[in-house]
């Protein structure tokens, strides 16, 4: 309705291959049928935080001009970075849930399956984040040297996901784990979203010469 310039979508990389990859040509297909010129491409955030957090990011501009996706920064980063200096013992799992993972990962591994916990030390980088997680934090779990491992904190899962400590997380834990794990890494979007923005720059600057 409103015919955006150009816009910037933001799926998991599952998509691609979706339907033997149908609903994604679909998706390019009713876009450039819109007047639209595509560029697609998956971008990890480990280059911005230290979560391999894959996704397919799809770029659009109505001009017809086609998008380059930047190169990301070669940083690395641990989850010691993101790791807050004191934090509730509640986080620990306790013996029970702890059992019950080991459990659940001894017998998904019997079946052949690769289900069950991830375990993470401060100086590694992690998987993704996912909505889940507040449910018993078995994608990230922390290792913790002569105890229990235990889950990350919603302001350090907020670190993971690139959000400035300066973000107001929700007030519900429950709440505030779904949001992050449904979020977008803000360091990748800004990347894209600025690269775009001169873009659209540049492009206006070429129809007021030629109008000229």
């Amino acid at each position: 309705y409103h015919r955006p310039k150009a816009f910037l979508l933001e799926n998991v990389k599952g998509l691609l291959w979706h339907d033997k990859h149908r609903t994604f040509s679909k998706i390019i297909e009713i876009l450039e049928s819109m007047g639209y010129t595509t560029s697609h491409k998956v971008i990890s955030s480990v280059n911005f935080v230290p979560q391999r957090r894959e996704r397919v990011f799809i770029v659009g501009f109505r001009d017809g001009n086609t998008f380059e996706f930047p190169d990301p920064p070669n940083n690395k980063h641990t989850l010691a970075s993101i790791l807050e200096d004191e934090v509730d013992p509640k986080y620990t799992l306790n013996d029970h849930l702890w059992n019950y993972h080991q459990e659940r990962k001894r017998m998904q591994r019997e079946k052949g399956n690769g289900f069950g916990f991830r375990l993470f030390n401060r100086e590694e980088t992690s998987g993704t984040l996912s909505a889940r997680y507040y449910k018993d934090g078995a994608d990230l779990l922390l290792e913790q040297p002569g105890a229990n491992p235990r889950r990350l904190t919603p302001r350090e899962c907020a670190r993971l996901m690139g959000f400035s400590d300066k973000f107001t997380l929700n007030e519900s834990e429950v709440q505030a784990y779904r949001q992050l794990g449904n979020a977008v890494v803000p360091p990748v979007v800004a990347m894209i979203s600025k690269a775009m923005v001169k873009q659209l720059q540049e492009s206006a600057r070429e129809e007021t010469l030629l109008e000229n």
